[in-house]
């Protein structure tokens, strides 16, 4: 099974810009950006902060508030302190042996870096390749992590699979199986989050009086450390 996955990925694999590395840190980077964020979105960025910031050392260099502000329009902007945190952690000790121990990586991003950086015999399963190994029963290797991660993205999806198209359709038990809706997301527009996006998106232009500000919100983010508020003034940390 997974030789006729391998050859499907050989011909239509999608080419992505870190399928192209085996640094770390690029992978790091990859990882951290494609959390919670979809790929058409995260290739410009990742392009963007690369070369900006190429290595860890560079990148530990760089103020918080300027790695809030590359971040901008990802979301979810506490991964930028992690990864932050993690560039600085990896310029002054090295890429430690439990990768778990990285600002923002748990098991998930420390097996993809695992297998994309170090070429462990890992396999890192998200949602994607969780639903691939469900659905046809088999345990792959690392070395089909890739395509995995395509075949559920493209083909072996929750809701309407395209299983006339797959290339495990013939050996496939589950040939046609729907997962039940998983529960939507609250909607961005006029919620929290979109409240803390907004203050941000101001502060990260100038530093902006707390008395102009959604005081609920700065708070909120001056607890994630992503403002500080001084002397009634609300800005980026440093």
């Amino acid at each position: 099974m997974e030789e006729l996955l391998l050859a499907w990925y050989g011909a239509s694999g999608r080419d992505l810009p870190w399928r192209r590395t085996r640094d770390p840190y690029a992978i790091l980077v990859s990882e951290v950006m494609l959390q919670q964020t979809q790929v058409e979105r995260v290739v410009p960025r990742y392009l963007a902060w690369l070369a900006r910031w190429p290595t860890p050392a560079a990148h530990a260099a760089a103020s918080a508030a300027d790695v809030i502000r590359e971040w901008q329009g990802l979301g979810y902007n506490r991964r930028a302190l992690s990864l932050h945190r993690a560039a600085i952690m990896v310029a002054e000790e090295g890429w430690p042996n439990d990768l778990t121990r990285l600002p923002g990586v748990g098991p998930y991003t420390a097996a993809a870096i695992r297998n994309f950086a170090f070429s462990e015999d890992v396999l890192p399963v998200d949602v994607n390749v969780e639903r691939v190994q469900r659905r046809t029963g088999h345990v792959f290797t690392g070395a089909a992590a890739q395509a995995l991660m395509d075949l559920g993205a493209t083909v072996c999806v929750a809701r309407v699979p395209r299983c006339g198209c797959c290339p495990l359709e013939d050996v496939c038990p589950s040939r046609g199986t729907r997962d039940e809706p998983r529960r939507k997301q609250s909607p961005f527009e006029g919620s929290f989050r979109q409240r803390r996006a907004s203050v941000l998106r101001h502060v990260a232009a100038r530093p902006r009086p707390l008395g102009d500000c959604d005081g609920e919100a700065v708070r909120s983010l001056e607890r994630d450390g992503l403002v500080v508020v001084e002397a009634g003034v609300v800005r980026l940390p440093a």
